[in-house]
């Protein structure tokens, strides 16, 4: 994939927006970020789609807080591995935005009925009923093809941020864990070179479910080989589809690599009911 952002600064500048400016992103950068969704590149293989829609100046569609005029779906099937597939996808995207001074938002328990009114795209009028009590789809895989995740697109409103937002603004929603704790075994910290340290500090800084940072990192091939995921058994709290978290961080891995001027492979299996991903330089 070509450098089409500067990988460390719009990682390190990303942050999740929950308050947006009523007006629609302007056609030049519409325009760009539609023809960078038809062109994204990734090595491996995937049916994810990348689905652009209007919405209503409400608060029915995320809840908690208005919808801007733009907004994005990633839609794909609700394995763990399509699932987390879509969240490493869906990311290169967003960081594309954030390049282009766009704000975003993951945001998985959206109001499953008024996406289908804005965004049509449930292959049956029963998958309606298949939601988690009528937010986002049903736990577990459902039928078809659904939007794993939606996100806003817009310019960010400082003044329309409730206190709560205020808060986590410079508290928690910023902490990060450091890589030894987010590793399995952490006497392997000593023997890891400055470039794969610099894709797991990339990858340590990865959006989460409430921040929960649920990824692990160990190595394989004499440490040339990361694998991303979350530990066995790991159930969230609040979100029921964390292989997406395990997914966007996957991308911050494999971006910091090619960053580093590496060509790394990349695949993604099914393991204990989990995605696990496996980088190789």
């Amino acid at each position: 994939m070509n450098k089409l952002f500067p990988v460390k600064s719009t990682i390190d500048s990303r942050r999740s927006a929950r308050s947006y400016k009523m007006t629609p992103v302007a056609d030049d950068v519409m325009d760009s970020l539609k023809n960078f969704a038809e062109s994204i590149s990734v090595p491996f293989e995937h049916t994810v789609e990348i689905r652009f829609f209007k919405a209503d100046s409400t608060n029915v569609l995320y809840t908690t807080m208005k919808s801007p005029p733009d907004n994005v779906a990633f839609l794909a099937e609700t394995d763990v591995v399509s699932i987390s597939k879509a969240g490493f996808i869906g990311e290169l995207f967003i960081l594309f935005a954030q390049s282009k001074d766009i704000a975003t938002c993951w945001y998985g328990h959206y109001k499953l009925f008024e996406l289908e009114r804005l965004m049509p795209h449930l292959q049956s009028a029963d998958h309606i009923e298949e939601s988690n009590k009528g937010y986002g789809y049903a736990k577990g895989e459902a039928a078809g093809r659904r939007a794993i995740c939606i996100s806003p697109l817009g310019y960010y409103e400082d003044r329309g941020l409730r206190l709560m937002d205020r808060i986590t603004k410079t508290t928690a929603s910023f902490r990060r864990k450091e890589i030894k704790e987010l590793l399995e075994n952490p006497n392997e910290y000593g023997g890891l070179s400055e470039d794969i340290l610099y894709s797991l500090d990339l990858g340590r800084k990865a959006p989460s479910a409430a921040n929960a940072q649920m990824w692990r990192f160990a190595f394989e091939n004499n440490l040339k080989t990361i694998t991303i995921a979350m530990p066995v058994g790991y159930k969230h709290f609040k979100w029921e589809h964390p292989n997406v978290d395990i997914g966007i961080c996957a991308s911050h891995v494999w971006l910091g690599l090619i960053d580093k001027g590496y060509n790394p492979t990349v695949s993604v299996k099914e393991d204990s009911d989990r995605a696990v991903w496996r980088i190789s330089i």
